[in-house]
């Protein structure tokens, strides 16, 4: 095998955008990345290298001027991009959860407002579910839309919003009590508006402010941040779909994309580890040889190597499941569960294979090391994907009587 983590049945276009994507990561990510991620600069040259190539329209139909592509297509080219710096996949990440919401569920005219400029990448898209006292209890959102006349007013705050600041579209779910009667379950009275805003930090419309960037222990480069709605006036036009109450189903269905990517990521991340383990192993020389002939080190060489196949294979599963039309939330669960879980094992080994150097920042590994937990966090945690697989489990087995 020529490298971890092939994937068969492709055809020559996607090979051929997976090779470019390749070249680009090899080329313009990895010579730079550790050296920004220290100065948690946000990459703008490497964002406008996306642009040039097309990828903020990767999976954006070609009627509104993207490439068309599938998911399967979009989660490999994550992986790639992730393999070189993972803050960069996230860049692209919220932009294609919107994209794939406002595909799914916009109306015709959200459309064709933004998707062409989304495809582009002149439009930014990102997403807010999350709250400062909720966690992954989305039920108990308590940011709030009022109706007053054509328009809504939105007041509220947000946390850990991927894009917060270089975004100028972001969909933010909300409550939506209009219309829906006391006693409505949560889910179901929750609404998706497509809030559109200048880009930056502090007050970036009336109603609609975002602070500084959240200072993280890794992912840097890409800003996460708050999101605070105090009278924000958002026209009816843009609920997402044009009817309240469906927010939390749209949501949902573009986390599983999200959940797609970063399993990928996950892929990703640990394949550059992996190169940096196997690499490091045939350098360092103890006892008269190579490390990588001691038997302990090939142990765990071989344990990382089959951990990212595995991960791997389940990423494209969950994709080509979700290309298909059909529900994917087991699969993307599972992807995104097991992905994470092995990208932190395998980054660990490595760094156990760096020794003491692993813990230098002069070694890649070391960014490598502060990135991966938030793996495990991001898009659900192990447990929360756990509950979902679990109940898809009873669902598909449930006994009789």
């Amino acid at each position: 095998m020529a490298r971890l983590a092939q994937t068969a049945g492709l055809t020559d276009v996607q090979r051929e955008i997976l090779k470019t994507v390749r070249e680009f990561v090899d080329k313009e990510i990895i010579p730079v990345a550790t050296e920004l991620e220290h100065r948690d600069e946000y990459p703008q040259q490497i964002v406008d290298g996306l642009k040039e190539l097309g990828l903020f329209g990767l999976m954006i139909p070609e009627e509104y001027g993207g490439l068309g592509e599938s998911l399967l297509t979009y989660a490999l080219c994550v992986e790639e991009i992730a393999r070189g710096w993972m803050s960069v996949s996230g860049i692209i990440n919220t932009h294609f959860i919107v994209a794939y919401m406002l595909k799914q569920h916009g109306t015709q005219e959200q459309k064709d407002h933004f998707l062409p400029r989304m495809a582009l990448g002149e439009v930014r898209g990102a997403f807010s579910m999350s709250e400062p006292g909720l966690g992954s209890d989305v039920s108990a959102i308590t940011s709030k839309a009022v109706k007053d006349g054509d328009e809504y007013v939105l007041n509220g705050q947000k946390m850990w919003l991927t894009n917060g600041g270089t975004s100028t579209l972001v969909a933010v779910l909300v409550r939506s009590d209009e219309g829906h009667p006391e006693g409505t379950a949560p889910h179901k009275s929750m609404t998706t508006f497509l809030v559109e805003k200048e880009p930056g930090f502090g007050e970036v419309r009336p109603g609609l402010t975002i602070p500084g960037k959240i200072d993280k222990m890794g992912y840097k480069g890409v800003d996460t941040t708050e999101l605070i709605m105090d009278g924000l006036r958002i026209p009816a036009n843009r609920v997402l779909g044009g009817q309240t109450g469906r927010g939390f189903y749209q949501m949902m269905d573009g986390v599983e994309v999200g959940r797609v990517n970063v399993a990928a990521r996950g892929c990703g991340v640990a394949q550059r580890a992996f190169e940096l383990g196997v690499s490091y192993a045939q350098q360092r020389h103890t006892f008269g040889k190579a490390i990588a002939e001691h038997q302990a080190i090939q142990f765990k060489l071989a344990e990382m190597a089959t951990k990212v196949e595995a991960a791997h294979a389940m990423v494209v599963n969950a994709a080509r499941k979700k290309d298909s039309g059909e529900r994917n939330d087991l699969e993307a669960g599972m992807a995104k569960y097991l992905a994470s879980e092995y990208c932190k094992e395998v980054v660990e080994d490595a760094f156990r294979i760096h020794g003491g150097y692993g813990f230098s920042k002069e070694y890649e590994i070391e960014r490598l090391y502060r990135e991966a937990p938030m793996l495990l966090i991001g898009e659900g945690t192990a447990e929360i994907q756990k509950m979902i697989i679990g109940r898809r489990l009873l669902e598909e087995y449930r006994t009789q009587g």
